[in-house]
C-alpha cells in the first residue's frame, strides 16, 4: 500500500475516533495535504538533502564522470523555476543537480541598504532568509504539482477510467520532489567563531545540508574575483570550521557537508603572523610564506615585527596599511596546504577560488592535494566574472602555437572580436568550453560544479531585451514574440502565472474547508483558461 493510501486510513481512523463533529472532514483530503507538504521543518530537508549529498559524493569517488551541478539563486522563484524546468527537461528526475546561494547575490541584491559589493556588509540573517525563501518555493513547487495530479485523478474517477486513475496514483506514490541541496556561502563566517556559530545554525535550521567558507578575513573579505584579499592563519580558519561542524551536530545533521575554500591563489596578504610554536609546525608553515628580509638585531628599527624563522631573525614586510605581504609566486603552494590542513580537520571538500577557468592549473594544485588525500574533491566556482569566450580562444591560441601552428590570422589580444567567430580556434575553443565540466570532473578532481550568478545575468539580459523592444517601434509585440509566444511553446510553467501564484491550490482548499459553498477563483470567466 501507498503512503497515499496509508494517510486516508489513518485520517479515516482519527476521523472515526472523534465522532460526528469530523463528519465534514475528508481522509482523502487529508492525505492530499500531507502528501503537499512532506517536510515539516528546515532540519527534515537539511537531513534529507545530506543524505542525497553524501550519496553523490560517493558515487563521484567511484566514477568522475557522476560530477554534480548548481545554478545560483537570488529568490525562490528563481530556485523554483530552475527545479521545475529541469523536471521537465531531464525525465523528471533532478539528479546530482543541485542549487547555488551566492553571497554576492545576497549582498547585490536583498540587503536592505541596497546593492552592496561582496565584502560581508549585508545582513547576517538575510542568507538564512534566502535559504528558507528557496525551500518555501521548491515546496510549493511539489504542492502545486502533486495538486495537478489530484485534479486529474478526480476526472479519471468521474470518466470511470480506472487504468487512467491507476496511472495517476502510480504518478502520486513515486512524486519526485523539487527539494535539492543547496550549498550555501557564509562568506567568511561574518565575524569570530561564535558568530560563525550561530550563523550556521540559521542556515541549518532554514535547510541548508551544505555550507561553504572561506579563509578570508571576516572584516576585510573581498570577492574571490577581486584584489585586495586577506587571509587567514590556518588555526584562525580551522577554529570556524569546527563551528560549523558543531552546528551541524547540535542540530542533528550529523553528515552535513562542509566546503572549505581558499582564496589564497589571489590573496597577496595576512592580516596576522601565524603562532608558531615549534619549527614545521602549521604556524611555522604559514609564516615560512611571508616576505621577509634577515635582519641583525641593530637593524631593527622603532615598531618593527621580527621573527625565529629557522634560527634566522627576519623582518617580515609590513605595509602601511599594517597588513604583511606573502612571496610573489607561492599562491599555489598556500592553496595545497590551505586544502590539506582543511581536509585533515574537519571539512569534506574544497573550492580553490582561481583567476582563469584552466583544467591543468586546477588539476595541478587538487593533484598535489591528492598526493596526501587521496578522495580529495573540489568544488568549483565557474565564474560569470571569467571571461570565458576570451580566456578559451587564448588558451588554444597558445596551444597551436606551441605545436608550431600557423597563429598569424589571429590577435591574440583581439580574440573576443566577433571577426573570429566561426573560426577553427573559435570553434576549438567552444568545445573545450562545453567539455570544460567534464574535463574538470576527470582530470582535477571537480566534484560540483557551479556557476554563481547566471540568473543575475540572465534577468538583466531579458530584461534589457524587452526594453527595447517593448519601448520601441514593436511595443505589445515586442513582448509577445519575445516573452509570452515563447512560454506558450516552449511549455514554461510561469505563463499560467495564477497557477504559480497558488490560486489553484487556494481553490483546493477551499473546497475541502467550505464544501459546495467555496468561491473558487478557477472558474470559465479565469483568464488563465486561454493557457489550457
Amino acid at each position: 500500500m501507498s503512503q497515499y493510501q496509508d494517510d486516508i486510513q489513518a485520517a479515516s481512523a482519527l476521523k472515526e475516533t472523534n465522532g460526528s463533529s469530523w463528519d465534514a472532514i475528508n481522509p482523502e483530503s487529508v492525505a492530499r495535504m500531507r502528501a503537499q507538504n512532506r517536510f515539516k521543518n528546515g532540519l527534515d530537508i537539511a537531513q534529507y538533502t545530506a543524505d542525497i549529498m553524501r550519496a553523490d559524493m560517493e558515487a563521484y569517488d567511484k566514477d568522475s564522470s557522476l560530477y554534480t551541478q548548481s545554478l545560483g539563486c537570488w529568490h525562490g522563484f528563481i530556485g523554483q523555476q530552475k527545479m521545475i524546468s529541469i523536471k521537465k527537461h531531464f525525465e523528471g528526475k533532478t539528479d546530482r543537480r543541485y542549487l547555488y546561494l551566492s553571497g554576492w547575490m545576497v549582498a547585490a541584491l536583498r540587503s536592505e541598504f541596497g546593492p552592496l559589493p561582496d565584502q560581508s556588509m549585508h545582513e547576517k540573517t538575510s542568507v538564512a532568509a534566502l535559504i528558507k525563501e528557496l525551500y518555501t518555493f521548491l515546496r510549493q513547487a511539489d504542492a502545486r504539482e502533486l495538486g495537478g495530479l489530484f485534479r486529474e485523478l478526480d476526472a479519471a474517477r468521474d470518466a470511470d477510467d480506472m487504468a487512467k486513475a491507476s496511472e495517476i496514483q502510480d504518478q502520486i506514490d513515486n512524486h519526485v520532489t523539487h527539494v535539492v541541496p543547496i550549498i550555501a556561502d557564509i562568506d567568511a563566517g561574518f565575524g569570530n567563531a561564535e558568530a560563525t556559530y550561530l550563523m550556521a545554525k540559521q542556515m541549518i535550521e532554514a535547510g541548508a545540508c551544505c555550507i561553504q567558507i572561506e579563509n578570508q578575513v571576516s572584516d576585510e573579505k573581498q570577492c574571490g574575483h577581486q584584489d585586495g584579499k586577506v587571509t587567514v592563519p590556518h588555526e584562525d580558519f580551522l577554529a570556524k570550521i569546527r563551528a560549523v561542524r558543531y552546528a551541524f551536530l547540535e542540530l542533528g545533521i550529523d553528515n552535513g557537508v562542509i566546503v572549505a575554500r581558499t582564496d589564497s591563489l589571489g590573496a597577496g596578504l595576512t592580516k596576522q603572523i601565524a603562532v608558531s610554536n615549534e619549527p614545521g609546525d602549521l604556524g611555522d608553515q604559514y609564516n615560512a610564506f611571508l616576505d621577509c628580509e634577515e635582519i641583525s638585531p641593530e637593524d631593527m628599527k622603532n615598531g618593527d615585527v621580527v621573527i625565529n624563522q629557522g634560527g634566522k631573525l627576519v623582518r617580515p614586510k609590513r605595509l602601511p596599511s599594517n597588513l604583511f605581504q606573502f612571496k610573489a609566486g607561492t599562491g599555489e603552494a598556500r592553496c595545497v596546504l590551505d586544502c590539506i590542513t582543511s581536509l585533515n580537520n574537519g571539512a569534506d571538500m574544497i573550492w580553490i577560488e582561481t583567476e582563469k577557468p584552466h583544467v591543468a592549473q586546477i588539476g595541478g594544485m587538487v593533484n598535489a592535494v591528492r598526493e596526501v588525500i587521496p578522495n580529495a574533491k573540489l568544488v568549483y566556482n565557474n565564474s560569470p566574472s571569467f571571461n570565458w569566450t576570451l580566456n578559451f580562444r587564448q588558451q588554444v591560441f597558445d596551444a597551436m602555437a606551441e605545436a608550431g601552428q600557423d597563429v598569424s590570422a589571429y590577435n591574440r589580444d583581439e580574440l573576443m572580436d566577433v571577426k573570429y567567430d566561426g573560426t577553427e580556434l573559435a570553434n576549438t575553443a567552444d568545445e573545450k568550453i562545453r567539455t570544460f565540466q567534464a574535463d574538470g570532473a576527470r582530470e582535477a578532481g571537480i566534484f560540483h560544479h557551479l556557476i554563481t550568478l547566471p540568473t543575475y545575468h540572465t534577468a538583466a539580459l531579458s530584461t534589457d531585451n524587452l526594453a527595447k523592444e517593448y519601448f520601441g517601434e514593436q511595443g505589445m509585440l515586442g513582448y509577445v514574440l519575445g516573452v509570452q509566444r515563447k512560454e506558450i511553446r516552449e511549455g514554461i510553467a510561469c505563463v499560467k502565472h495564477q497557477n504559480m501564484s497558488g490560486s489553484d491550490m487556494g481553490d483546493d482548499h477551499k473546497e475541502y474547508f467550505s464544501g459546495d459553498a467555496a468561491l473558487k477563483a478557477a472558474g470559465e470567466d479565469n483568464t488563465m483558461n486561454q493557457f489550457s
